[in-house]
C-alpha cells in the first residue's frame, strides 16, 4: 500500500510558465517522501482565465496545502488568484523590490519578458544553432568546421536531446557523431572526426540502463542485448582514453547538468558573453 501524501504544486503565470516551473521543480527537488502533483496554468492574462486558474486550484486534492508558485504581473489578476488558498510563492516580487533598493530604481514589470525576443540576434543565434543540431544529428551531414563542439556516443546514450538543448538555450552549434559497429572493430574514430579533436567530448551510460532503452525502442533485438550494450560501452570508452577525450556518464545525469559540464570542459561559457 502506497501511504505517500500528495502535495499539489501549480506554476500561475501570464506567459508560458516555463519560469515558475523551472523554479518550483528546483525547490520540490529538495523534499524526499512527498509526491508532487504539478500542474501548470499558462497564459493568465485576464479576469476569466484568473478566476479559471483559481477554480482549478480550489478543486485539486491535495494532502497538504497547496503551493502557488505565481509570477503573473497584473496585481488584480494576482489577488483573483491568491483568493484560492494554498500557500502564495513569488519568486521574483521580494528579489524585485531588493534590486529596486539596491539601484535607487524602480522595475517596469512586463509580460513575457523573461521569454521575449528582446535580444534579436541571441535568438537568431539559437534558432540557427538548433538549426544546425537537427542537420548534424546522428552523423548526418558532417560539416564539423562550424561545429562548438562535437558529441561522441554509442547510440541512445543521450547525445540528441544534449545537442538539442545546448542550441535551445546558448546558442551553441552542437554535432553529434555516432560510434558505430565498423569504428568499435577498428577501435578508432573517423579521421574527418579526429581532426576537429579539441572540439570533442564523449558520453558514456550504464550498459543496462543502455539496454533498457533500446528495448523500449527496438524490443527483443540484437541491437538492445545486455551484452552487445557492455561491449559498446566499454569499447567506446577505452576510444576516448586512447584519444585523450574527456566523457562523462550520462545515466544518473540530467542534460542540465550535463550540458553545463561540457561547456567548462570545452571552455564554452565565454563564448555567451
Amino acid at each position: 500500500m502506497n501511504d505517500t501524501k500528495k502535495c499539489a504544486i501549480f506554476y500561475v503565470s501570464d506567459g508560458t510558465a516555463i519560469t515558475a516551473e523551472t523554479v518550483g521543480r528546483s525547490l520540490i527537488t529538495q523534499f524526499k517522501g512527498v509526491e508532487f502533483v504539478e500542474k501548470r496554468l499558462a497564459f493568465i492574462n485576464d479576469i476569466e482565465t484568473a478566476k479559471g486558474a483559481a477554480k482549478i486550484i480550489e478543486s485539486t486534492p491535495s494532502d497538504y496545502q497547496p503551493l502557488v508558485i505565481n509570477t503573473v504581473v497584473d496585481i488584480e489578476l494576482r489577488k483573483i488568484i491568491h483568493s484560492a488558498g494554498g500557500l502564495k510563492l513569488d519568486p521574483f516580487n521580494r528579489l524585485l523590490r531588493e534590486i529596486e533598493d539596491g539601484l535607487g530604481i524602480k522595475s517596469d514589470p512586463g509580460v513575457g519578458r523573461a521569454h521575449s525576443m528582446v535580444d534579436s540576434n541571441s535568438y537568431n543565434d539559437r534558432i540557427e544553432a538548433t538549426n544546425y543540431a537537427l542537420s548534424h544529428d546522428d552523423g548526418v551531414n558532417l560539416n564539423l568546421h562550424k561545429a562548438d563542439m562535437i558529441l561522441l556516443g554509442v547510440s541512445r546514450s543521450g547525445k540528441t536531446p544534449t545537442c538539442l538543448y545546448l542550441a535551445l538555450h546558448y546558442g551553441l552549434k552542437a554535432a553529434n557523431y555516432p560510434i558505430t559497429d565498423e569504428d568499435l572493430e577498428r577501435m578508432r574514430l573517423p579521421d574527418d572526426v579526429m581532426a576537429h579533436k579539441e572540439k570533442l567530448y564523449g558520453l558514456t551510460i550504464d550498459p543496462f540502463r543502455l539496454s533498457q532503452i533500446r528495448t523500449e525502442r527496438r524490443p527483443n533485438s540484437r541491437y538492445a542485448e545486455l551484452r552487445k550494450c557492455q561491449m559498446e560501452v566499454s569499447d567506446a570508452e577505452v576510444i576516448y582514453h586512447r584519444n585523450q577525450i574527456s566523457f562523462l556518464n550520462t545515466t544518473h545525469t540530467s542534460i542540465e547538468e550535463i550540458s553545463g559540464k561540457i561547456m567548462i570542459a570545452l571552455d564554452l561559457n565565454k563564448r555567451l558573453y
